[in-house]
């Protein structure tokens, strides 16, 4: 199936922000007065074929955006994408998050299952954990970026989970090059794509 026909989970923009009033940029954590106003819309999401939604800024896409942690220091999974991955627009850019978009999941009616099932089946598919690896994935916030063409049609749902390094494995290794930087390092490492900068600036101190 050709990417731009996935149907994904999308939120109107004004369900989403409350018109406005909880609208940010950035990077915010669950202890923010906006965080349960936002998460709670996403019970309101509709289901949309990804390629209508690319350019529908009066919609956001829910993407689920995994941070990896070491079980053994302080130090975090960096991964560049490389020129053999789908998205053109991200080549070359370093994330600390592993994640895509979101999809139905039909047998369950809770919002939170599904945004569970999401992000497991994306760190399953992309870095080869799964089972008892993802089973204290935590909810870290939000993040939203409307300052280029691709932040104003998403918003990301950010986790954290931390594993022993040595289950992780790139299931892409065309399209993704792995690598473990200790936390102190974040800030001063580049280029990275927009999210990643906004939650290193905003959640790492960077």
């Amino acid at each position: 199936m050709n990417k731009f026909d996935e149907q994904i989970l999308v939120v109107p923009r004004s369900r989403l922000f409350d018109d406005e009033r909880t609208a940010f940029n950035g990077f915010i954590g669950r202890g923010d007065a906006r965080y349960d106003s936002i998460v709670s819309s996403f019970e309101d999401f509709e289901v949309k074929r990804r390629g209508d939604m690319e350019e529908a800024p009066s919609y956001k896409q829910l993407v689920s955006y995994v941070i990896i942690k070491s079980d053994r220091d302080e130090s975090t999974l960096v991964y560049k994408r490389l020129d053999g991955g789908g998205e053109a627009r991200l080549h070359g850019l370093l994330s600390i998050g592993v994640g895509g978009h979101m999809n139905d999941v039909p047998e369950s009616d809770d919002i939170n299952d599904k945004l569970s099932v999401n992000a497991k089946r994306e760190l399953a598919e992309e870095v080869g954990l799964e089972g008892e690896a993802v089973k204290e994935m935590e909810i870290m916030g939000l993040i939203n970026d409307d300052d280029n063409e691709v932040g104003k049609v998403h918003i990301g749902l950010v986790l954290s989970v931390k594993v022993d390094p040595s289950i992780v494995t790139s299931k892409e290794a065309d399209t993704l090059e792995l690598n473990w930087e200790a936390d102190e390092n974040l800030p001063v490492m580049s280029p990275y794509e927009s999210w990643s900068e906004l939650i290193i600036r905003d959640a790492y101190g960077g």
